[in-house]
């Protein structure tokens, strides 16, 4: 285990705003796991569980310990004709092992190519990408409860998976440490292909029957086109989610803002585009100071050099301000928000 005290996490965020930690602990085997649980009193109002630091925006300091879960290890335990089950634990890079499923011959994840994070905290926000989700291919996951030292497990149901959330990140936040997930993969390989986008990628990269292999190369062409590098300029990827409404709420604002993309999820709800909101207010390409957005995409908040977190957040709620005066919807951020 690792320990550093007055610790900077300016290197341990995408957005690479400056914050720093009052302890950092580096978690990097199953008995670090057990010596971390049995010496640290855990209090989610203090301290904080840190994954790939890609979904997160310090605009304050943590004054506790940041836990970096760091612990690896990857392994299939179960291989029928075609389904396959995968143990993966948390302290995973979540790319390599989309790489590593694909050159095991596995499909399902494809589609989320090029997510950045760790495997622990892909559950929390339920990632997805492309017309995919986490909660698609996710069987269970194993935890600690930080309060008792308890590990336990969590059935597919038992995760709450929503929209880009889940139980880990809404009703029991701060109250797990997710260690290990397991996923159910394909050896019989089924695209995709609907999510706009992604069928005119493979087909100006001249594919007409795409193996997986190729749809992650696809998507991975996609996501570098449209969203800036985090190495070059700090961000997060997405930072609003799109909202969800009821049906007859977006068929009313689709009548009054033409052009509105408005894709339906059941029969009472639909989802609008944030991004398409917040261009047509103007914000796309804009700066203050170092805060901004991007020119490639709407949805992301740049860091162009030196700007804070409380920076960026002001400029994420002038953005939901006016989204909420001209639309009548209130933005929420996917990004964790420390302050």
């Amino acid at each position: 285990m690792k320990r550093a005290l007055n610790a900077s996490l300016q290197h341990l965020n995408s957005f690479s705003v400056a914050a720093r930690a009052g302890q950092l602990l580096e978690l990097e085997s199953e008995q670090d796991l057990q010596v971390f649980m049995t010496e640290h009193d855990f209090d989610p109002e203090r301290d904080l569980i840190l994954g790939g630091g890609s979904n997160i925006l310090f605009a304050g300091d943590v004054e506790g310990t940041v836990v970096l879960n760091h612990v690896h290890g990857k392994r299939i335990v179960a291989d029928s004709e075609n389904e396959v089950l995968v143990d993966v634990c948390g302290g995973e890079n979540w790319h390599q092992l989309v790489l590593w499923s694909l050159q095991q011959g596995l499909s399902g994840i494809e589609n989320l190519s090029l997510i950045p994070g760790l495997v622990g905290a892909a559950p929390m926000q339920n990632i997805g990408a492309y017309g995919v989700e986490l909660a698609d291919v996710i069987v269970s996951v194993q935890a600690l409860e930080l309060a008792s030292g308890r590990r336990r497990s969590f059935g597919h149901d038992d995760c709450q998976f929503g929209y880009r959330d889940s139980r880990f990140k809404s009703v029991d936040a701060g109250r797990f440490l997710i260690t290990r997930i397991r996923l159910r993969l394909q050896r019989i390989f089924t695209a995709e292909l609907n999510y706009a986008g992604v069928g005119e990628e493979l087909r100006a990269m001249g594919v007409k029957d795409p193996t997986a292999k190729q749809v992650s190369a696809a998507i991975v062409r996609l996501r570098r086109r449209k969203l800036p590098d985090p190495q070059v300029t700090g961000n997060a990827g997405s930072f609003f989610k799109n909202p969800v409404v009821d049906r007859a709420v977006a068929a009313q604002l689709a009548k009054d803002f033409e052009g509105l993309p408005v894709y339906a999820t059941d029969h009472q709800a639909a989802k609008l585009s944030a991004a398409w909101m917040i261009e047509q207010c103007g914000w796309k390409g804009h700066r203050q100071g170092d805060a901004g957005v991007a020119r490639q995409h709407a949805l992301v908040l740049v860091n162009h050099g030196h700007a804070s977190g409380q920076q960026i957040l002001e400029l994420a709620d002038a953005i939901g301000d006016s989204v909420r005066s001209r639309y009548g919807i209130e933005l929420q951020p996917e990004p964790r928000i420390v302050r």
